[in-house]
């Protein structure tokens, strides 16, 4: 796990650590210093910690004018033990929702795992963006699986034309005009 990095394409256009509005402002990276783990096995140093034990994340892009983030995952989503949602939710979404941002990209392409538990973080945050959406994208079958079996798939966008972006030949910008037109589509909009 130690080899799997955070997406660092973007990185020219979005650096969480001198964003002044984000959890990690200021937060200073040991590239040769592996210290966080998730079950044993260390972890690349670009990740950030955001309460579970199990699941990491990079804020790889925000924009706060035009309300949206992306947000790559690593590890376990595990809601039945550590309430991986509720850390995610109260130490960096609702965050982002009073600084404006309604629009959410999970990238999941490091998840390895879901456990659930019951879906009520998940309505409160479709409730929170109003008229935005929260969307995951790359996450593998077996996953999104899981996370259906809970009723997630109400209130987080995923499969279908969305699991066909290439997000990572995209600008930030382009990939959330992109999704924000598949949703509308599925919306009927």
């Amino acid at each position: 796990m130690h080899q799997l990095e955070p997406y660092f394409g973007w990185l020219k256009y979005y650096d969480s650590s001198l964003d002044s509005l984000s959890p990690f402002n200021g937060k200073e990276y040991n590239y040769d210093l592996y210290s966080d783990t998730i079950y044993g096995y260390y972890i690349a140093p670009g990740w950030d910690f955001m309460g579970s034990e199990t699941l990491y994340l990079k804020l790889l892009y925000v924009n706060y004018d035009a309300g949206f983030a992306v947000i790559e995952f690593i590890g376990e989503w595990n809601d039945a033990i550590n309430n991986d949602i509720m850390n995610l939710k109260r130490n960096i979404v609702d965050e982002m929702i009073h600084q404006g941002v309604n629009k959410f990209i999970l990238i999941g392409e490091n998840v390895m795992n879901f456990h659930g538990s019951d879906d009520s973080y998940y309505e409160e945050w479709f409730e929170d963006v109003e008229d935005g959406w929260v969307t995951a994208i790359g996450f593998r079958d077996f996953v999104l699986d899981e996370m259906n079996n809970y009723g997630i798939d109400s209130y987080v966008n995923s499969g279908g034309q969305l699991e066909a972006i290439n997000w990572r030949t995209m600008k930030p910008h382009l990939l959330c005009q992109k999704i924000d037109s598949q949703i509308m589509k599925r919306l009927g909009m």
